[in-house]
């Protein structure tokens, strides 16, 4: 188990690398693709006199400035949880996409105010030459290239910084286009064109920063992402009936989904029966939403339970008690009568043992039509020491045994074996039955020939019939030596607890 511990880890951290290596590649190349189109694009405004270009060159500065901050985010987003940071380092994309809002709409105030001095001032001088169109061109292919890697990036490795670097990306692709859409204006006469190509730039800046703000501060105030919390609440519903949702939690953290849900099971499972449900939920929400990370809390259920179901957990919410058995619930009229025997541990004293019964049988009182509780206590048995030299001749009661066996139930019995106590020896038989017999009609024959088996053999302290279906095959169990001590357990051991 600590290998395939150490199998997993590897695999983790060697994903971890793989995926902080090619986030900070993308980041390195919308680096420099972003200066060199702030150089082409301030150089050839500056000469031209293009302010749609000078605009588009200032909103390539702060791409400058944004993808820098996007290389550092994603480096300091790889890193692992560590104690002050539980949920690991991934929020700091988010932080990192704030920032880049910031300077979008930073810059889109610059645009602005130059095209609005630019239109008053009537127009302002641009020369359209073939050099100003080749730039923007090669501006536009750039774009292209650098939003659809960044797209794919962020989809691949669910990175937020990537995906805001890939929406600024878009909108300088779009502003480009509407630069180049000026231009075209400006040389076909109409010279308020670079100016109006600047304002359209802006209004794009401002509108990619309102997302990039909105999607974000959601993310940092933890506001349940309703598509994802559906999923996760469909898929545990699609598990079995017996697992009830109580309550269901779900966060995002650059990409990442972190989950922890409230389900209830009946009262009676097990624990690990409790664990085998909350694996259920796990993988299910795993599986609705990739790349998450699930805690599932396990509560005994409280409603929807029949009346027996409800009596037994009352009895198991006592601390004292470890198990509860032999419900049995008598119906006169329109009343109820509930009897049943509860196991504590064998040290206790009369009185605690005597609080804790009448407190279980007042909470069960106070269940509808429920008119009188009575309760049994009995010790949680002890591990019981078998005694080598409690028995004589084994070969010859075995013999016994099976020939009873044969005559009262009709079949040949089998795996019969003796464990020699100081109280008299314990059987333990098997007697295979009609495939078809029912449950209630096994029980009854298994109890018949423990009864005969305790009247005709006296030095038996008790017998433990096992029923199967006459087409099983026997199982290969693993068979201790009658000598061995440590047998604890059933109605073999309470027997014998009893006896001694």
């Amino acid at each position: 188990m600590a290998g395939l511990h150490q199998v997993e880890k590897a695999t983790t951290v060697a994903s971890g690398t793989a995926e902080g290596s090619g986030k900070r590649r993308t980041a390195i190349a919308s680096i420099l693709a972003a200066t060199l189109l702030m150089v082409l694009k301030l150089g050839t405004g500056l000469v031209t006199g293009s302010l749609g270009l000078v605009s588009a060159g200032i909103e390539s500065s702060g791409d400058v400035v944004a993808a820098t901050v996007t290389f550092f985010a994603v480096r300091v987003a790889g890193r692992p949880a560590d104690r002050q940071h539980p949920y690991g380092h991934r929020r700091v994309e988010n932080l990192s996409a704030l920032a880049e809002a910031t300077i979008l709409f930073a810059g889109g105030v610059i645009v602005v105010v130059e095209a609005i001095d630019r239109l008053s001032s009537g127009g302002g001088m641009l020369s359209a030459t073939w050099y100003v169109f080749a730039v923007i061109l090669a501006a536009i292919a750039v774009d292209v290239t650098r939003v659809l890697v960044s797209l794919r990036t962020a989809r691949r490795y669910r990175s937020a910084a990537l995906r805001s670097n890939a929406f600024h990306f878009a909108g300088d692709m779009a502003g480009s286009v509407a630069v180049l859409i000026g231009l075209i204006a400006v040389r076909v006469g109409f010279e308020a064109g670079d100016a109006v190509a600047a304002l359209i730039v802006a209004v794009i800046i401002f509108a990619a920063a309102a997302r990039l703000i909105f999607e974000n501060a959601r993310v940092l105030m933890d506001t349940a992402p309703a598509a994802a919390h559906e999923s996760a609440r469909d898929a545990i519903a699609a598990l079995s009936p017996e697992i009830e949702l109580h309550r269901l939690r779900v966060r995002e953290s650059a990409g990442r989904y972190f989950a922890d849900a409230v389900v209830s099971v009946p009262p009676g499972r097990a624990v690990i029966e409790g664990h085998a449900a909350a694996d259920e939920v796990e993988r299910a929400v795993e599986m609705a939403l990739p790349n998450s990370d699930v805690v599932v809390h396990v509560e005994p259920r409280e409603r929807g339970l029949d009346l027996r179901d409800r009596v037994l957990a009352i009895a198991l919410s006592e601390p004292m008690v470890r198990e509860a058995h032999d419900i049995t619930i008598f119906e006169h009229g329109e009343q109820i009568s509930v009897s049943l025997h509860l196991k504590v541990p064998a040290d206790s004293s009369l009185q605690a043992t005597h609080a804790v019964a009448q407190r279980v049988e007042s909470a069960i009182g106070a269940l509808p039509r429920v008119s009188d509780v009575r309760t049994h206590l009995e010790p949680l048995e002890r591990p019981v020491a078998t005694d080598p030299s409690a028995i004589r001749d084994s070969g010859r009661v075995v013999e016994d045994i099976e020939a009873i066996a044969l005559e009262e139930t009709g079949a040949v019995a089998r795996d019969v074996r003796l464990m020699p106590t100081e109280a008299g020896s314990v059987v333990f038989i098997t007697v295979p039955v009609g495939a078809t017999t029912s449950l209630a009609h096994a029980h009854q024959m298994a109890s018949e020939l423990e009864e005969a088996l305790r009247a005709r053999l006296p030095e038996i302290a008790d017998v433990v019939v096992r029923t199967e279906p006459s087409t099983a095959v026997a199982p290969s169990a693993v068979r201790k030596e009658s000598g061995e001590p440590g047998v604890s357990g059933d109605k073999a051991s309470e027997t014998l607890n009893r006896r001694s």
